[in-house]
Formats: C-alpha cells, sequence, structure tokens
C-alpha cells in the first residue's frame, strides 16, 4: 500500500477526537493478588458513578491461577471495545507481568504504578516511554489490616475520577464476609484512594463522571446476556458439558432456569449434550446447549441430526483460539468456517453472531426465535471476548412476541410430518399428539416420516430444507449498515466495536467508509448484501482468523465489487481502533487509482 498522504494528521489527533471522554486502566497481578475482583468492582462503582464501561479479562496460559489482569476502558458513552493504550496500569507485583505486555500497551503519557518493595518493573512495560510511580501498596494495605487488592481500586478509582463513595458502595454491597473485614478493606480502599495524591504530575486526566447512575442500566458479560436471551426466547431447557470459555453462561443459566420452571442438566460429555437437547425440543420444549471449538466440533453429527429430521435446537459457541485445545482462555473469531460448512452432507443450517455483549442477548433470542419458528438447529457464534467480558450497557427492551413453533393439531387427516409446502417449513406434531405419529430419525424419509432411499425423496427433503431457511424474510436484522462511503469495511462479532470506533476516526482525518456488520451469516442474503453495497467500489473485510475465513465465505457465496481484500490477525491480540484507522487510511489511499486501474 502507498504511504500515509503527507496531509494527514497524526494518529493521536483523530484519537482524542473519538476517546476524549474514556480512560483505559489495566490493574495486573499473580495468582491470588485479587486483580478480577479489583476490577469487578471498579467497573461496578464507574456504573454507579453513572459512567459506562468494559472490562476485558485475560490471564496466562493456564485456565485457573497464575498472573491475571483486568483491563478496563470507562467513558461517558456506550464502550465496546479496548483503546490503543492504557492511561493506567497498576501492579500489585511483577511477577511473570512481562507476558501481559503486548496485551497492556502502555504509551508515553502512560502512568505505571507499582509497589516500592517489589523490585524493578520489567523493561518491556517501559518500552513505550511511560512514566514509573512507585507506592508501598502492600504495607498501605497491611496499615490498614485489608487486601492490597482494595488498596488497588481505591487508588485506580481515584485516578478515573470516580467518586469515593461509589467504590465503598460497590465494595459494601458485594461484601459477603464478616463486618470486622469489611471495615478494613474500606480502611485499605480510603488510604489507596488518598494515595492517588502523590503519584504527582502528570496524569492522566480523569472522567468527571455524572455522579449518579442513571436508570435502566445493566451490567452484565456476555455469556450473561446470551443466556438471558435464550430465556427470553423461550428456552426452558439446557444440557451442556463445561468448557472455558463458555462455562458462565451455563453457570448463570442454571438458576435463572429453575426461576422459570426450566431444567439444566449437566451432560457427560458434548455428545451426549447436543443429543440431549434435541430430545427436549423434539419434546416441544426449546433447548440450548453451550460450548467452544472442540465441543462444537464433537457436537456436528448430532446438529446434522437436527437439521435432517427438522428439530429446532441453539448451540452457543463461545469461540477461543485454535485448533485443538489452543488458547482457551483467549478470543479468535476461527470458527467461522466450521459453523457454515462443517456438516456432512448437504445441511443448511442457521449461523448468527453477535456484534456486541449487549448484543449477546438480541442475538441469541433471535436465534431461539428463528429456530423454532424455521424448525432448524441455530448456531450462535460468540468468542471469549464477549463471553467473559462485562460491560456497562443500556437496558434492552422486552420483545414483543415469544419464539413460536408451528404444530400440528390431533388428529390431522392425513398427516405428514415433512409435508413439502410452499414454505418448506411443516406442522411438527409434538410426541402424544392424537393420531399424529411419525418418525423422526437421521435417514432420509418420505413427507410422512418414512425411511426412503429414492432419489425423488432425497431431492425433496434436500430442497425443502434448503427453501425454508433461503426464502424466509429476516428484515433488517442480518446485518447493521452504516454511512454511504464508496468505501466499505464487512466484519462480524466482537471486531465490530473496534471496527466502528476506526470508521469513526477515519472519518475525522477524511476518509468516508461504510461499515456492514453480519449478525446473520447463514443463510447469507446475497440481494440485501447486495443492496448495502451499491455504489461500493472496494470492500475491505475484517476479522480475527490467520486464514480470512469470512472473506473467504463472502467471494464463495456473494459478487462482491472490485477486488475484496482483507484485514485479519489471530488472537489473542485483539484488533485495536487506532491499528485499524490507520489501515483504513492506508487502503483508501491505495483505492485512489487510475479507472483503468480500478475494477468496476
Amino acid at each position: 500500500m502507498p504511504e500515509r498522504p503527507a496531509e494527514s494528521p497524526p494518529t493521536s489527533a483523530d484519537r482524542a477526537a473519538v476517546r476524549d471522554t474514556t480512560y483505559s486502566v489495566a490493574i495486573a497481578g499473580s495468582g491470588g493478588a485479587g486483580v478480577m475482583t479489583a476490577g469487578t468492582l471498579l467497573l461496578e462503582a464507574a456504573a454507579r458513578a453513572g459512567l459506562y464501561g468494559l472490562m476485558v479479562r485475560t490471564s496466562g496460559p493456564q485456565i485457573r491461577g497464575g498472573e491475571a489482569a483486568a483491563l478496563l476502558r470507562l467513558g461517558s458513552r456506550p464502550v465496546a471495545t479496548l483503546d490503543d493504550r492504557f492511561d493506567l496500569l497498576l501492579a500489585i507485583d511483577w511477577l511473570n507481568l512481562n507476558r501481559f505486555a503486548d496485551e497492556i500497551p502502555l504509551g508515553a503519557a502512560s502512568l505505571l504504578v507499582g509497589d516500592s518493595d517489589a523490585g524493578e518493573a520489567p523493561a518491556a512495560l517501559l518500552a513505550g516511554g511511560a512514566r514509573l510511580a512507585a507506592l508501598p501498596l502492600k504495607k498501605l494495605a497491611k496499615a490498614a489490616g485489608g487486601w492490597v487488592n482494595m488498596v488497588a481500586l481505591g487508588l485506580t478509582g481515584a485516578c478515573v475520577g470516580i467518586p469515593q463513595a461509589a467504590l465503598e458502595a460497590a465494595l459494601r454491597a458485594s461484601w459477603k464476609r464478616d463486618a470486622g473485614a469489611l471495615q478494613a478493606n474500606l480502611d485499605a480502599l480510603a488510604r489507596g484512594f488518598a494515595a492517588a495524591a502523590e503519584l504527582g504530575q502528570p496524569l492522566p486526566a480523569p472522567l468527571a463522571p455524572p455522579g449518579s447512575a442513571p436508570a435502566g442500566r445493566w451490567l452484565l458479560s456476555g455469556n450473561e446476556a446470551a443466556g438471558c436471551g435464550a430465556l427470553r426466547g423461550g428456552v426452558r431447557f439446557v444440557a451442556a458439558y463445561p468448557i472455558t470459555p463458555a462455562t458462565e453462561l451455563l453457570e448463570w443459566m442454571a438458576p435463572a432456569l429453575a426461576r422459570v420452571g426450566g431444567t439444566l442438566l449437566q451432560a457427560e460429555d458434548e455428545l451426549a449434550s447436543v443429543n440431549m437437547i434435541i430430545g427436549a425440543s423434539y419434546g416441544g420444549v426449546p433447548s440450548l446447549t453451550a460450548t467452544a471449538g472442540p465441543g462444537l466440533a464433537l457436537m456436528a453429527e448430532g446438529i446434522g441430526l437436527a437439521v435432517a429430521a427438522e428439530v429446532p435446537i441453539v448451540v452457543v459457541d463461545v469461540m477461543r483460539g485454535g485448533p485443538s485445545t489452543g488458547i482457551p482462555a483467549k478470543s479468535e473469531q476461527s470458527d467461522l468456517s466450521f459453523a457454515v460448512d462443517g456438516l456432512h452432507g448437504d445441511a443448511p443450517r442457521l449461523v448468527l453472531a453477535p456484534t456486541s455483549i449487549a448484543d449477546c442477548l438480541s442475538t441469541t433470542e433471535w436465534a431461539v426465535q428463528l429456530a423454532e419458528a424455521l424448525q432448524a438447529p441455530a448456531l450462535v457464534l460468540s468468542d471469549q471476548f464477549m463471553g467473559q467480558s462485562r460491560a456497562v450497557i443500556d437496558r434492552i427492551a422486552q420483545p414483543a412476541e415469544p419464539a413460536a413453533r408451528l404444530t400440528a393439531a390431533a388428529h390431522t387427516p392425513e398427516y405428514k410430518r415433512y409435508a413439502d409446502t410452499p414454505s418448506g417449513v411443516s406442522p411438527m406434531a409434538i410426541p402424544g399428539t392424537p393420531g399424529n405419529v411419525y418418525t423422526a430419525d437421521g435417514l432420509e424419509h418420505t413427507e410422512r416420516g418414512i425411511p426412503s432411499s429414492g432419489a425423488a425423496d432425497h431431492r425433496k427433503q434436500l430442497a425443502k430444507r434448503e427453501r425454508k431457511l433461503a426464502q424466509h424474510d429476516y428484515g433488517s436484522r442480518w446485518a447493521d449498515v452504516e454511512g454511504d462511503g464508496e468505501l466499505a469495511v464487512i466484519t462480524f462479532g466482537s471486531t465490530t466495536g473496534a471496527v466502528r470506533e476506526a470508521v469513526a476516526r477515519a472519518a475525522a482525518r477524511g476518509v468516508k467508509l461504510r461499515l456492514i456488520a453480519l449478525r446473520l451469516i447463514a443463510p447469507l442474503q446475497p440481494a440485501a448484501l447486495a443492496q448495502a453495497l451499491a455504489g461500493v467500489r472496494a470492500v475491505l473485510v475484517v476479522e480475527q482468523n490467520h486464514g480470512g475465513q469470512l472473506l473467504r465465505y463472502l467471494r464463495s457465496r456473494a459478487d462482491l465489487p472490485g477486488r475484496p481484500s482483507g484485514l485479519h490477525r489471530p488472537g489473542p491480540l485483539p484488533l485495536r481502533p487506532g491499528e485499524l484507522a490507520d489501515a483504513f487510511v492506508d487502503w483508501s489511499a491505495a483505492q485512489t487509482r487510475s479507472p483503468q486501474e480500478v475494477p468496476a
């Protein structure tokens, strides 16, 4: 790509135009230091003070224990992505913290705070020119009789601009131990808050929160949001086997299901769990399982059974780095190809991808509705970034109508479970419905459900299963389409937040782009996509995987204008708005050529 034009302003200028109301802070330490507790309470306090926020968890190669960091971005507007740099990194200790040097980038304006008695800071953290300030963190905690992570909470809260009262309220609300220990940790929090004044100048400018939490905001993780969306969609049975990073979805749903009369069953493995939800759904109960890539692979045959038997199920895949065990606690959008093409035979299925933590609720709810209406399996592609991160979001309205399944009335004359209807959807007789007995299994069948190897029956059922998904009216929810530039950026899933902010930053630098964030991946909507791309002369596909899976998928199923190109990188590092904005400016410059060089 050609160099950026000389008249383009520096990256810091466009950053200021977009992120002047946010503050990024990281709290890091070794196992047992309580950094996740401190980060969670900081986010809770920010919400109480009227701020929005995002907290991302990161840890070392182990799933439990070892070094960890809570990465937060707080602000006066909804936050869907981390920023390019952190304003503040508070290290409770230096043990293995160098492993996070590339995940917690610091710049010349950043402040690194560490314990004055913990030794030297890792040089890698200071490479960007960050200023180092040392405080006796553990001594402050010991003097109060509390925990050092509460000192960290008070200090970071003061730097961000969160009132001490909001920090204390968050701690009180979460406390389940004795009152004496609570008071000691309140004292530790207060000492940390006061210690912020000793850091000297210059400090990153603090936020100015409204001071109280507006009504109608939620604080939840993507896994919790997906579980809530499933319940609102009508799911009342869940069977699953725990796997990182999907386990929290199941842990949240277990008590939530019980409160609405549903049931969660921990299966012996992923094969059992998918077949259990097929059985429950066959019995008339909307059902769901949640897993990650290795579990999804094990479920492939069961999902194919749901396709053949036309039994609605929902499978939430919280994607992580692969292949095989891969990187269990890190995010990557690398299951897309398997989700859209991974089943044997011609097996049309629904594949959806939420675009944010908040959208995990709405998209999972929609997945339940579509699965029930179309009597088909629906795969929801979340990922570790959304699933295990927490965010302050605006309340999402209750749906007007729950999911509905077309069922057969008792004693339907000449009942044909797999009747070749114009819509492709046939009335489903729930077991026990008088007079409507049929066979449901994985064998190809006639319209009555009788096993058949006849070519005509096979063609008819294949076409029926394809038609019901292809011709359904999905409305405008298939994607978020924003802007009207002649250059379009297409993305999906958790990268949407970074891409959306990067598009805004590029606009501040004079580059006008159109954003298309896909929510319905399969069946792809080629007509709607073509309309969204009307007037576009070049397309860039952005995704977080090594092979450009979305780009390959789109090129195989749609006519994209120009010569589509891709910007893709695997995890575990997230795509950041600044690097994307730079790439968009460079890409835009590369499209400015003579008409002979630019494809029509």
